[in-house]
């Protein structure tokens, strides 16, 4: 291996090895940029499931064979993501487009780019629970083929971050990243030796956002308490006595089907990640619409600001009204949004009542931990 990881072992207490040396020099030369400890690292490898998060649900993890988390590679991708050098002008990073006090999204609609007056063309995507999104295409209109290939693809953007092809591209940047001194030891750490290709930029970034799990929201904690294996539904229809009236009524409207009272969105996204089902089709909402677009995981929508891939909702309220009596036929509208047996879009007619409990139980998704969690804020000392 190679001496940033490993220690030798010393004779005697007076001994130096080279690669204690090493290590140490490694550490003093992050401890001038990064409050990082290279021989304690946060520990992304190990994510604690609550019992709810079942066999099945991790099946669902859409990780690659190739991409496996390690704890040097995570640790990368979140220098990386939060790193203001991968843009043109040292501007902005995809922290500052995903920040992780609001679940990794932007409080406004559209995010300012580099050069503080353009703005990009879509609403910062929510990257909590993006390991469980049962495709693997990525962005709202699935254009990156997979998490990784997403990952690099904003910096590359002439709005976003601006290493485009007239500023060179992502040979630019890699020759920039190179300049830096505290990369070598870090691409050395997670790869084995310091070469820097946008692969492995890659590589440790969709590492990085695939430890964004959400495991500690009101839900969650309600769920595994109520959690039982031996019944078909794992107990997640039953009332929690934890919850409110209005928030059991949520949530059975948001479980189950139309023909049992409900209506049907867990069909799409799918509990108790909230991600999207891969076979999901689009939501209706603009007439004629042909794209296909897909979603976030549902798991902290109660602190977006804005919603859907333009980000034209400004609450849940709105969001629920659309699927109430505003979908709108199209080629690319899902079936199950759809009249049975025909072209037309449904129409829910829900209550008040039904449609305050809905965003209600919507609230219950919010998880404060992943929202504040250390490892994954700010590593920089100033950035």
């Amino acid at each position: 291996m190679f001496a940033i990881l490993f220690l030798t072992a010393c004779s005697d207490d007076t001994t130096i090895t080279n690669s204690t040396i090493e290590v140490e020099d490694a550490q003093n030369t992050i401890a001038d940029y990064l409050n990082l400890d290279i021989s304690n690292l946060p520990d992304y490898e190990n994510q604690d499931y609550p019992v709810h998060y079942n066999n099945q649900v991790l099946n669902n993890d859409n990780t690659p064979a190739n991409n496996p988390v390690t704890n040097e590679g995570a640790t990368l991708g979140r220098v990386l993501f939060f790193d203001k050098n991968l843009s043109i002008n040292n501007t902005v990073s995809c922290a500052s487009c995903h920040q992780q006090n609001l679940a990794f999204t932007d409080q406004v609609r559209f995010s300012v780019g580099f050069n503080g007056v353009d703005v990009t063309g879509a609403h910062s995507m929510r990257l909590l629970n993006a390991k469980f999104y049962e495709g693997i295409n990525f962005f709202w209109d699935k254009r990156a083929a997979t998490l990784e290939e997403q990952t690099t693809q904003p910096i590359q953007n002439e709005v976003e971050m601006g290493f485009d092809a007239a500023n060179g591209g992502m040979e630019a940047l890699i020759e920039k990243l190179n300049e830096l001194p505290y990369y070598a030891p870090l691409f050395e750490m997670a790869f084995g030796d310091d070469a820097i290709t946008e692969q492995r930029m890659q590589f440790a970034m969709a590492q990085y956002i695939r430890c964004m799990v959400s495991v500690d929201s009101e839900f969650d904690t309600a769920y595994a308490q109520n959690y039982n294996p031996a019944a078909p539904d794992n107990g997640i229809n039953a009332d929690f006595p934890q919850f409110t009236a209005q928030e059991n009524l949520g949530k059975s409207l948001f479980l189950d089907p139309p023909p049992q009272g409900g209506v049907g969105c867990a069909s799409c996204h799918q509990a108790p990640t909230f991600a999207l089902n891969d076979n999901s089709l689009s939501n209706g909402l603009d007439a004629g619409e042909t794209t296909i677009f897909k979603s976030p995981s549902l798991k902290n929508v109660a602190t977006s600001a804005h919603f859907m891939h333009d980000g034209r909702f400004d609450s849940l309220e709105e969001v629920v009204e659309h699927y109430n009596s505003g979908i709108q036929a199209g080629p690319a509208l899902d079936n199950r949004l759809r009249m049975p047996g025909t072209n037309n879009p449904i129409r829910l007619n829900l209550t008040d009542d039904e449609k305050a409990a809905l965003v209600a139980f919507m609230n219950t998704l919010t998880d404060t931990n992943i929202t504040t969690d250390s490892k994954f804020n700010d590593p920089f000392i100033t950035n």
